[in-house]
C-alpha cells in the first residue's frame, strides 16, 4: 500500500466539493479549452467488439505515437466526460495515441445495439480493447478507467493474457470494487448524487425504449428509485436471477484480483463518498499490482488548484511512463 502524493489546498479538501467539481460545467469549459488541439484531431470510430456488438469511440493520434492508451469512462459518463478528456489530453501531449471508448448505450449510442447495457457485459469490452490494440501492433498498450470504468479496466486486465491483449500497464482511478457496497454508499450519501445519476440513466433508458419499442416497456419502471430500478431491469432483461447475483457478477472484491498478471495500479481517495475505503483495504493483490491511497480527492476528483486541474490525469501519465521505461530497460 502506497501513499499518493496529492495535497490540495485547504479550501479543496472537502470530499463532496472534490466530487462535484470534477464534473462541473466550469471545469468542463476549462479542460476542453486546454484540450482544443487534441479535440481538433479526434476521429469517431465504430469498433467491432465481437458477436455483432458495436461500440463507439474517439481516437486522437499524434504524428508518431509512442504507444496506445485506451480510456474507459464511468457509469452514465461518456468519451466526452471531463475527466476522460483531461486524461486523454495529458497523454496525447506526451505522445500517446488515445482511444476513448464508450460503453454500450453511453454517449448517446443506444441505437448501436438492441440489448440494454449492464455492468456484467465484460466480453464486449475485452473484445473492443483487443480490436483497438490490434491496430497499433508493436506499440506499448495501456488501459485506464475511472469509477465503473476502473472496475471494467481491472476485469479486462484479468482477461487480457487469455484474450491476447498485450497490456503494458493498467490504471484504475476510484474504481468500484464491491458493487453491493457501492450501491449502499450512494444511497447513504447526499441525495444530489442519486439525482445526478438517475437523471442521466432515465434519459438513456427513454432513448433506448424509443429506439426499440418492441423490445422494451420501461415507463412504469422509470418511476422507481436506483435500487428498485436496477433490480427490475436485471430480472426482466438479463440472465441473472436477481439483484444480488448481478452485483456479485462484476465485483472485484477480496481475492478476485489475485490472479492479475498485468502490471496494475489502483488509486483512490480515503474520503471517497461513493466507494467505501474498506473495500480497498480488503483486496488481495499479487506482486504485479499496487494500491495507492490519498487522504483527499473525493470520487474521481483529485482537483489540485484554482485551475481545476486533476492530479489523477498526471498520475495516469506517470504510471504509464514508468511502465514504458521499465520495459525498455529490460
Amino acid at each position: 500500500m502506497l501513499e499518493a502524493r496529492f495535497e490540495p489546498g485547504t479550501m479543496l479538501r472537502n470530499p463532496h466539493l472534490q466530487t462535484v467539481l470534477a464534473s462541473s460545467g466550469l471545469r468542463r469549459l476549462l479542460v476542453r479549452r486546454r484540450a482544443r488541439a487534441m479535440l481538433a484531431t479526434e476521429r469517431e470510430r465504430i469498433v467491432d467488439a465481437g458477436d455483432g456488438v458495436r461500440l463507439k469511440g474517439v481516437c486522437s493520434e499524434p504524428a508518431t505515437p509512442r504507444g496506445l492508451a485506451v480510456l474507459l469512462h464511468g457509469w452514465a459518463g461518456s468519451v466526452d466526460s471531463t475527466y476522460l478528456v483531461e486524461a486523454a489530453h495529458r497523454l496525447w501531449v506526451a505522445g500517446y495515441a488515445v482511444f476513448r471508448l464508450n460503453f454500450r448505450d453511453h454517449g448517446e449510442t443506444e441505437h448501436l445495439n438492441p440489448d440494454i447495457f449492464h455492468s456484467c457485459r465484460l466480453d464486449e469490452v475485452v473484445g473492443a480493447v483487443a480490436a483497438i490494440a490490434a491496430e497499433w501492433p508493436g506499440r506499448p498498450v495501456m488501459l485506464a478507467g475511472y469509477s465503473l470504468g476502473g472496475n471494467f479496466a481491472l476485469r479486462v486486465a484479468l482477461r487480457a493474457p487469455a484474450a491476447g491483449i498485450p497490456l503494458r500497464r493498467v490504471v484504475a482511478v476510484s474504481p468500484l470494487i464491491q458493487p453491493a457496497a457501492g450501491l449502499d454508499a450512494i444511497e447513504e450519501a447526499s441525495w444530489l448524487y442519486q439525482r445526478y445519476f438517475m437523471r442521466k440513466w432515465r434519459r438513456s433508458l427513454r432513448r433506448k425504449q424509443a429506439l426499440f419499442p418492441d423490445r422494451f416497456a420501461l415507463d412504469g419502471m422509470l418511476r422507481l428509485g436506483m435500487r428498485d430500478l436496477t433490480a427490475a431491469l436485471v430480472e426482466r432483461y438479463t440472465e441473472f436471477p436477481g439483484l444480488s447475483a448481478y452485483l456479485n457478477g462484476y465485483s472485484v472484491a477480496g481475492e478476485r484480483l489475485a490472479a492479475l498478471q498485468v502490471p496494475t495500479t489502483i488509486v483512490t481517495a480515503k474520503d471517497d463518498p461513493l466507494i467505501p475505503l474498506a473495500d480497498f483495504l480488503e483486496l488481495e493483490l499479487p506482486s504485479c499490482a499496487e494500491l495507492w491511497l490519498s487522504p483527499f480527492g473525493g470520487h474521481c476528483g483529485f482537483i489540485r488548484d484554482s485551475r481545476l486541474e486533476s492530479w489523477a490525469a498526471e498520475f495516469i501519465l506517470e504510471r504509464f511512463e514508468a511502465a514504458v521505461t521499465d520495459q525498455d530497460e529490460h
